[in-house]
């Protein structure tokens, strides 16, 4: 909880009773590896803070998965285009190792936005901070080479790739794994 209130105090100042009241609204799970946060077809339900672990974030296409983003300790998760409306998921998000997470309901989260001295402004700040992430990264994909895009994913997570499988790196970068193991025998090459 220590690291989802400073994480909270990045965006906005927070009082003791602010404090109580995020207390009172985050409940603790513990998610085993390999285990889904989120699957295609369901609600997401909560808005999710990683303490401790990593998730991906893919999709299913023609059988296929395509991972699209992670997040690790410090960082929320969710998949908002689910869960605002409340609508069905088109994307999964899987633990990629053994997790421990802060939950909050969509209810709960309206009343954190209610209670919380400045919870709204909270709630704008993190919502830019995803758009500009998604629209970097749709911009990427389709204006980058793949070098580029995993040179991207090295800046973006560096502290992470000795943590994520190499196949699930290629997918995120959009090459296969044997294409990958290209791009980072040429990088080695020319360092």
């Amino acid at each position: 909880m220590k690291l989802l209130i400073a994480t909270i105090r990045n965006y906005i100042p927070l009082s003791a009773a602010d404090e109580k009241i995020i207390y009172r609204l985050f409940h603790k799970k513990v998610i085993k590896k390999g285990s889904y946060l989120l699957e295609a077809g369901s609600v997401c339900r909560y808005a999710i803070f990683i303490e401790k672990g990593l998730v991906r974030y893919y999709i299913d296409k023609d059988g296929e998965e395509k991972t699209t983003y992670f997040n690790k300790e410090g960082e929320f998760v969710c998949d908002y285009l689910s869960f605002l409306p409340q609508a069905p998921a088109r994307i999964n998000i899987q633990a990629l190792e053994d997790t421990v997470i802060w939950v909050i309901n969509h209810r709960d989260l309206q009343q954190f936005y209610k209670e919380v001295h400045h919870g709204e402004r909270f709630g704008r700040l993190a919502i830019e901070e995803v758009f500009v992430q998604a629209i970097e990264q749709i911009g990427s994909l389709y204006a980058d080479p793949p070098a580029a895009r995993y040179i991207n994913f090295l800046k973006k997570y560096p502290d992470l790739i000795q943590r994520i499988p190499q196949y699930y790196i290629a997918s995120y970068v959009g090459v296969k794994p044997q294409s990958l193991s290209r791009i980072r025998r040429r990088m080695a090459n020319s360092h």
